[in-house]
C-alpha cells in the first residue's frame, strides 16, 4: 500500500534567510516559480500520499496560500512557540492516526525521486524508520547535523561536527513508536562535538538518537539520489533554483508548443522549448539552451538567453536584454532594454532597462536604470556574510546581491559583492552600497555642492 500520510514542518522563523523571510515563511520561497512547500506537497501527492498535515508557525498565511488547491487533503496545525522540530513533529503526529507517515522539513528543496526512495525504504525493510542523507558539502560539517551509519543503518546523528562527512537531509519515514520520545525531548541537541553550543530548542535529530538508543529500533539511511538544498540562507535560493531548473530543462527531450503560442522564424533557438498558451518568442531572440516560457509571456526583439532559462507567466523579456544561464524569471516580471540578469527574479520584479543584476531580486522590486551589481572583489576572494553572529563565506553565491521584497533602487546605484538590501527599503540615486541596508530603510546620498561665478568674462570676452 505504501505510506499515505505526511507531515510538513513549515513553522520556523527563518531568521538566517533575511531579507527574504519577512513577508513569507521561508518554506514558501519560490523554487522555479513554485513555493517550495507546494513543490513538496505536489511531489508527495505524486508518490501516493493522500493526506498532509502542515505544521505552521511564523508567517502561516504564506504556507496556507501555497498549499491551497494542492493534490492531497491538507490539514493545518499550529506549533507552539519554542517547540522546535521535535515539537512540530509531535503536533503533526497528534493530527494523524496512521501507523507510519513521512515527515518532511518544508524548507528542504528536493525531488520526487528522493521522497519516493525514503517512502519505499520503509516499505521494503523491516525497520521503524528511514532517513535521507547526502554527502556533506566540503568545509560545511560545522553547519549541519552529521549522520553516522553502520552499514545502511542510521547509527546516530551528531550536531554540527566539523569532521562529519554525511549530512542529515530533513526527510524521514517514521512509525508511531517515536511519539513518546518526541514528547520527552530534552529541549536541546545532546550529541554535539566538544565545545559545541546547541541552542535550547527541541530538535528532532536528538529524538532520533533517543529512539535508536532506548528502543533499539533500526532506521535505514537512504542516500540522496538527486539534489537536496536546505533553504536556510539567501544563497541557497540561488542553489535550489539552479539545480531545479537544470532538472526541469534536462527533462525536455522535445519541444512542447501550445497551439496558441508563436515562435518567430527569425528566432535562433539552440535547444528545446516548452512554451505555454498565448506566449511569444519573437524575432532576433537568441536562446543557447532549453527554454521554458509561461502563459502569455513575450520573449521578443533580440532578447539573449545564454543557457537554460525559465520565464514565468505574463512577463516581458525584450529589447536586447541578456539572461545568463540558469536564470529564473518569476511571473509578471519585466526584463527590458539592455538589462542583464544572472540569478533569480521573484514575481513582479522590474528590470526596466539598462542595468546589470546578479543575485536574488525579491517580489515587486523595482531596479532603477544603471543599477549595477559588483561581483568580484579586488582580492578575488568570496565576500564575507554575517549570519546572526557568525561570519560565513559560502562556496556559491557569496558575491551576489540580495534585494529584499518590495525594495527599490534609484538610478546609478552600485552594490558591492555580497550586500543585502532589506525588505521595503529604498536606495537613493548614485549611492554605492558597501554594507547591508536594514529593512524598512530609506538611504539617500547627502551631496555637497559649490557654486562659483562663471560666464563669458572667464574667457576674456
Amino acid at each position: 500500500m505504501g505510506i499515505r500520510s505526511a507531515i510538513l514542518l513549515a513553522g520556523g522563523a527563518g531568521t538566517r534567510m533575511w531579507p527574504f523571510a519577512e513577508v513569507r515563511n521561508k518554506c514558501a520561497l519560490p523554487v522555479c516559480n513554485v513555493p517550495n512547500v507546494r513543490r513538496l506537497a505536489d511531489s508527495l501527492a505524486e508518490i501516493g500520499v493522500q493526506r498532509i498535515v502542515a505544521v505552521t508557525g511564523a508567517e502561516a498565511g504564506s504556507v496556507r496560500h501555497a498549499l491551497y488547491g494542492c493534490g492531497a487533503e491538507v490539514a493545518f496545525v499550529e506549533q507552539k512557540s519554542g517547540a522546535g522540530t521535535a515539537g512540530a513533529a509531535l503536533a503533526g503526529f497528534g493530527a494523524l492516526d496512521d501507523d507510519q507517515c513521512l515527515v518532511v522539513f518544508g524548507d528542504v528543496a528536493t525531488t520526487t525521486g528522493n521522497l519516493r526512495a525514503v517512502s519505499e525504504a520503509l516499505d521494503e525493510n523491516d525497520v521503524a524508520g528511514a532517513a535521507l542523507w547526502d554527502d556533506m558539502p566540503a568545509g560545511e560539517g560545522s553547519l549541519w547535523h552529521g549522520v553516522e551509519l553502520a552499514g545502511d543503518r542510521l547509527a546516530g546523528v551528531i550536531g554540527h561536527d566539523a569532521d562529519s562527512t554525511r549530512r542529515l537531509c530533513g526527510v524521514f519515514a517514521l512509525d508511531r513508536s517515536i511519539v513518546p520520545h518526541l514528547a520527552a525531548n530534552p529541549g536541546r541537541m545532546l550529541r554535539v562535538p566538544v565545545g559545541g553550543m546547541p541552542p535550547a530548542e527541541p530538535d528532532l535529530a536528538q529524538t532520533l538518537n533517543d529512539w535508536i538508543e532506548r528502543d533499539r529500533v533500526e532506521l535505514v539511511g537512504v542516500r540522496a539520489r538527486d539534489f537536496v538544498v536546505d533553504l536556510d540562507k539567501p544563497w541557497h535560493i540561488l542553489e535550489a533554483n539552479r539545480l531545479a531548473l537544470r532538472q526541469m530543462s534536462g527533462c525536455l527531450n522535445e519541444s512542447r508548443i501550445h497551439p496558441t503560442a508563436r515562435i518567430h522564424d527569425g528566432a535562433e533557438i539552440d535547444g528545446f522549448v516548452d512554451i505555454g498558451p498565448g506566449a511569444v518568442i519573437g524575432n532576433r531572440v537568441t536562446a543557447r539552451g532549453n527554454l521554458l516560457v509561461g502563459a502569455n509571456s513575450q520573449v521578443v526583439n533580440g532578447a539573449i538567453l545564454q543557457g537554460a532559462a525559465l520565464v514565468g507567466a505574463d512577463c516581458r523579456v525584450s529589447d536586447y536584454c541578456l539572461l545568463d544561464g540558469d536564470a529564473v524569471v518569476g511571473n509578471r516580471c519585466v526584463v527590458g532594454h539592455g538589462a542583464e540578469m544572472d540569478g533569480v527574479l521573484f514575481d513582479g520584479a522590474y528590470l526596466w532597462h539598462y542595468c546589470e543584476i546578479s543575485g536574488v531580486v525579491g517580489c515587486g522590486v523595482d531596479i532603477g536604470a544603471a543599477t549595477v551589481c559588483g561581483t568580484l572583489k579586488f582580492d578575488d576572494s568570496p565576500a564575507s556574510h554575517r549570519i546572526g553572529g557568525r561570519r560565513e563565506r559560502p562556496a556559491h553565491g557569496a558575491n551576489a546581491t540580495y534585494f529584499g521584497d518590495y525594495s527599490r533602487t534609484g538610478v546609478n546605484v552600485i552594490t558591492m559583492p555580497g550586500v543585502k538590501i532589506g525588505a521595503y527599503s529604498c536606495v537613493g540615486a548614485g549611492i554605492v552600497v558597501y554594507e547591508d541596508i536594514p529593512s524598512r530603510t530609506l538611504r539617500l546620498l547627502k551631496q555637497e555642492t559649490i557654486d562659483r561665478p562663471w560666464g563669458p568674462d572667464r574667457y576674456g570676452w
